[in-house]
């Protein structure tokens, strides 16, 4: 994205909090489109954020025994089929490979398909792996000795998507997905369960989001899974965004695939499954927890770059002495773990540079002049509140440090004291309705427990059961819509 383009006003969120959204991805140049449908291109800024999210994930999965692998981009459509619900719940989704060779038709002067190049058996380009990734634990697992297995792999996926949005819903995406194989059906729930707190701890301690745990209902569950836990998010237009998910699949593609192994006696049994995934989906949830009018807002934590300075010059020479007076500065936060980065691009003033970089969502900006390095002083801007003071040049470091901090720890209490202001509870379907379609937000209420209902909860208002609550406190009252019998409140909302 060009420069002029950064520098131009985004869309307000209240006028058109979608436009406002997808102005952010483009001006921040998080993203953009591609010329292939329904995909995007993730631009160095944004795949910056992307790389900091893998790194820190990637840490708590081997922090909690995991080890990284990779599996084939392209299934066996057979693979499909032995999974009934796995197949059901993601054939509209799928791109099948029919064909590996193109060849040129002369007569019509253009690259056609060659019939003659027709795949023996057609291969679906992956929506996820479970699958492939049975099929091979298969002539991995013999024995209990074999197990567990806690595998994670960083890759790609395609489900074809027909109604797309940059980050939020594209045909192919960027991801991570854990596959593990347990000797017991504890052991796998306790590892969905975990895997369930690694990713809520990194939304809420990382990415600043504040999160509910819960379980999905079976409408809502993964397909081939006996339980589906999730985390949900809300955005600040009162949407619902589910930030991550883990399964206990059971033995189901144990079955399937025919995995068996030898416990302690002898004896053959099935193996248990989970598996466990976020997605660059987390982009677009950091853009629409924290950003405001002026452009992207980054936790600390995430940022590509921590620290920018912004030197206020008159010529290279003017330029070179604050250089070289901020550079112990620099190097100190350097020291400290902190990125920083000294513009001295000259093509931009600094006023465009300061839009540039609210735009960009950097956390700390330092505005430096001649006149404040004769008074050993230097500007320091927060981008979460826009505030700006003047600090010692001697005492920079540790009040960088110490800002840093709090900007990552106000983001959270904000985004946390909005959730807590848009969670509604309502025991009737006209309080219901009136909640979902005027304020939004998550709205705690009864619900009969079938599935008849929750779906037509969802023809009539748009709103799904985001999830059951862990830890759910039980409370006898009357479903909203039916009016039967309910033991306990569950999470609604208008989703992503």
């Amino acid at each position: 994205m060009s420069q002029i383009l950064t520098n131009k006003a985004i869309t307000s969120r209240d006028k058109d909090y979608s436009q406002w959204y997808n102005d952010i991805v483009i001006k921040a140049e998080l993203a953009d489109y591609s010329a292939v449908r329904g995909c995007m291109i993730i631009k160095p800024y944004g795949y910056t954020i992307w790389e900091k999210m893998q790194q820190t994930l990637d840490k708590m999965f081997k922090d909690t025994g995991h080890v990284n692998a990779y599996f084939p981009l392209f299934i066996p459509k057979s693979f499909f089929s032995k999974e009934a619900s796995h197949v059901e719940g993601f054939a509209k989704e799928c791109a099948v490979v029919t064909h590996y060779r193109l060849k040129l038709d002369s007569e019509k002067k253009e690259i056609v398909v060659d019939d003659d190049a027709k795949l023996e058996e057609e291969l679906i380009v992956r929506p996820t792996s479970e699958t492939i990734i049975w099929n091979t634990y298969r002539n991995w697992i013999q024995s209990y000795r074999d197990l567990p297995i806690l595998i994670n792999q960083w890759a790609n996926v395609v489900r074809w998507e027909m109604r797309t949005r940059l980050f939020l819903r594209t045909a192919e995406f960027l991801w991570q997905e854990g596959h593990t194989a347990h000797a017991t059906a504890q052991e796998a729930i306790e590892e969905a369960e975990k895997m369930l707190e690694v990713y809520a701890d990194f939304a809420e301690n990382t990415l600043a989001i504040p999160v509910i745990k819960g379980i999905k209902t079976p409408n809502e569950r993964f397909a081939g899974a006996v339980e589906t836990y999730c985390i949900e998010a809300l955005m600040q237009d009162g949407k619902a965004l589910q930030a991550g998910t883990s399964h206990f699949l059971g033995q189901n593609f144990a079955k399937a695939f025919d995995v068996k192994f030898a416990n302690k006696n002898g004896e053959l049994e099935y193996v248990w499954a989970t598996s466990w995934g976020v997605s660059t989906r987390l982009m677009g949830a950091l853009v629409m927890s924290h950003s405001d009018d002026l452009g992207l807002v980054l936790p600390p934590k995430i940022a590509p770059i921590q620290v920018v300075i912004v030197p206020i010059y008159k010529g290279i020479e003017e330029m070179e002495e604050i250089k070289s007076k901020l550079q112990p500065l620099i190097n100190a936060l350097k020291q400290n773990s902190i990125s920083v980065k000294f513009d001295d691009d000259d093509k931009q003033r600094p006023g465009w540079k300061f839009a540039e970089y609210e735009m960009k969502g950097v956390p700390v900006r330092i505005a430096v002049g001649k006149r404040d390095l004769q008074n050993n002083q230097i500007e320091i801007a927060r981008r979460d509140t826009l505030e700006k003071q003047l600090i010692s040049l001697d005492k920079a470091v540790d009040f960088i440090k110490t800002l840093l901090d709090n900007i990552q720890k106000n983001l959270f209490l904000k985004a946390k004291k909005r959730l807590d202001a848009n969670i509604h509870y309502v025991n009737t379907w006209e309080e219901f309705k009136g909640i979902i379609e005027t304020k939004g937000g998550f709205v705690y209420a009864h619900w009969d427990g079938t599935a008849e209902t929750e779906e037509k909860i969802k023809e009539a208002t748009k709103a799904t059961i985001r999830c059951i609550p862990l830890n759910n406190p039980k409370e006898e009252g009357k479903c909203i819509y039916s009016g039967q019998p309910s033991t306990q409140r569950v999470l609604f909302a208008k989703a992503y």
